[in-house]
């Protein structure tokens, strides 16, 4: 049976996530002899390549990103048993590192988080906001404990990651004070030809929305598109036009901008997801977003 070094694969590892085998060599406080003759024993052993030069620097080769992908996980593996066993150190504020998709309401991102910070020990929070594509790739390599989006992880995504469903909820339909009471009316075929805010194209919401409008041959006029939901919200707030939101945080919305709803569309859902690196939730900050979204904010 042939026995894989996990030495040698600890270098090459730490080489591929420093950048170069002289920033791992002081990582690790090693010779770049040393390093190298490492990385190279762990090529002849699996009869491959790992690196190739790029100008004046290494790059993983194909293969080598396979190796890195599998250290990925071995030491993600041996992080989690080194907690396991010490049960974490008391008395230091717990980090929580969350990645929240650009698309994801804010207002829905701070309901979902908030329960980290009320555990009985210090939490300290991290949030990166970016594109669903950069925080999986951040997540697969255990700079994020979690990240919060408004869609799953696409099967085909080159990391290994593990969907978790928080909940789902209907979406409403709100408006400044005077155009909520002028297409409220009718609704909802008082939207033919209403001014109407939408998020990006992409989003779910986005999608839910116009199915919806398809289904009931309804043609609203779009005056303005949306990347940012809070923006989309300052807009509305403003009278400019009638805008969607997860009922989840309609009060919230309400009271924060003063609009009213115009209707309310059961038949459009949307869904939250906790996306992380392990099938099994252990982080005791994500375990509380999980169990609070699903038992009280969505429950």
């Amino acid at each position: 049976m042939e026995w894989l070094n996990y030495h040698h694969l600890l270098y090459f590892w730490t080489a591929v996530k420093t950048g170069s085998v002289t920033a791992a060599s002081e990582e690790l406080n090693l010779s770049q002899s040393t390093v190298s003759a490492q990385i190279h024993a762990l090529e002849r052993s699996l009869g491959e390549k790992l690196f190739r030069r790029h100008g004046r620097r290494l790059v993983p080769t194909d293969v080598g990103q396979v190796v890195f992908q599998y250290a990925e996980e071995i030491f993600g593996l041996g992080r989690e048993l080194v907690d396991a066993v010490k049960d974490r150190p008391t008395g230091r504020p717990l980090r929580l590192n969350v990645g929240v998709a650009d698309v994801l309401p804010k207002l829905v991102a701070h309901r979902l988080i908030a329960p980290a910070l009320a555990l009985g020990t210090p939490v300290r929070l991290v949030c990166t906001e970016g594109k669903p594509p950069q925080l999986l790739a951040e997540l697969a390599l255990h700079d994020l404990d979690v990240v919060l989006s408004d869609t799953p992880a696409d099967p085909g995504v080159a990391v290994r990651v593990f969907n978790h469903l928080l909940g789902e909820c209907d979406v409403v339909l709100v408006a400044a004070p005077a155009l909520a009471e002028r297409y409220r009316r009718g609704f909802p075929r008082s939207l033919a030809g209403a001014p109407l805010l939408v998020p990006g194209t992409g989003t779910s919401l986005r999608r839910g929305l116009e199915q919806w409008l398809t289904s009931l041959d309804l043609h609203p006029r779009v005056v303005g598109e949306f990347e940012d939901s809070a923006l989309m919200q300052a807009f509305g707030r403003e009278g400019v036009g009638i805008f969607p939101v997860p009922s989840v945080i309609e009060r919230d919305v309400c009271r924060q901008s003063g609009v009213h709803v115009v209707g309310r569309l059961p038949e459009v859902r949307e869904r939250f997801h906790a996306i992380t690196a392990e099938r099994r939730l252990k982080h005791p900050a994500v375990v509380a977003i999980s169990s609070a979204a699903r038992n009280e904010l969505f429950g």
